[in-house]
């Protein structure tokens, strides 16, 4: 049964909801954070991702090699490209062009390619303008693909298409909710933090009728903040911005802020 706690903003912070997988290096920055405010973390993904087998991808007859640029919003958009491309044995150029949302977007293709900074760009501040930004320097003479899932960001398709640039978008994974029923219904979360608009499609898709009732939301990304507005939600902790580049320093500020 669905439980609706309403909560003080006064109340300590104890207890936080990350909608990711647990990280696997002792040594995250999110251990220090729960040691530093003594507050416990459960990590819990609201998502999982299921890449879309090569034989389907073949029928959106979209020719990689052809495209002289890539767009990455997620590392998970890097790891089905490259993955397609190793299951159908299509050679990426080392021309090609990387256009990424972050930093660290960016940096997770050392995974894949040689980096060479002349060839990898990416946004000021994780903002779409700041993409297009970047893009609009380059747009010239290129042939853009901007891999996803069924659920891109329209935004950015149709900023290609008004500044009239050729591209392609391939279906790469599809984003599936997982079951997180019982962990929303026990009520039990200060603070939930949601990186993804699928992760706070998969909270509705769980408990339709769910109440925010004094929990606090965070939120990673431009598009995540619009799917927690959209979705009726306050939300209380962005990221990233100037002074929180990622979750764990959004946290950190607003850990700090509560305990005054």
């Amino acid at each position: 049964m669905e439980k609706n706690v309403v909560k003080s903003k006064k109340e300590n912070i104890r207890k936080i909801l990350i909608t990711q997988p647990k990280p696997e290096s002792d040594k995250s920055p999110y251990y220090e954070l729960a040691r530093k405010y003594s507050v416990e973390l459960s990590f819990h993904p609201f998502i999982r991702i299921e890449g879309v087998p090569a034989k389907d991808f073949r029928k959106q007859k979209i020719d990689i090699a052809s495209f002289s640029a890539v767009i990455f919003t997620s590392r998970h958009a890097i790891d089905h490209f490259f993955r397609i491309c190793e299951e159908m044995r299509i050679t990426v150029s080392q021309e090609t062009k990387y256009f990424c949302i972050t930093e660290a977007v960016a940096l997770y293709l050392q995974k894949f390619i040689l980096y060479r900074k002349r060839k990898v760009f990416y946004g000021a501040d994780g903002t779409n303008k700041s993409l297009f930004d970047v893009i609009n320097k380059h747009k010239s003479n290129e042939k853009f693909l901007y891999p996803c899932s069924e659920n891109h960001d329209n935004e950015i398709a149709g900023w290609l298409r008004n500044n009239n640039c050729e591209f392609a978008i391939p279906i790469l994974y599809r984003t599936i909710s997982n079951d997180v029923k019982e962990i929303i219904s026990s009520g039990e979360f200060d603070v939930i933090c949601f990186f993804t608009p699928s992760g706070v499609k998969s909270l509705f898709e769980n408990l339709p009728k769910y109440k925010q009732n004094g929990t606090f939301i965070g939120a990673f990304g431009i598009n995540t903040f619009k799917a927690v507005e959209e979705a009726g939600l306050k939300l209380q902790i962005k990221a990233p911005e100037p002074q929180a580049p990622s979750m764990v320093s959004a946290l950190d500020k607003f850990l700090a802020q509560q305990g005054k």
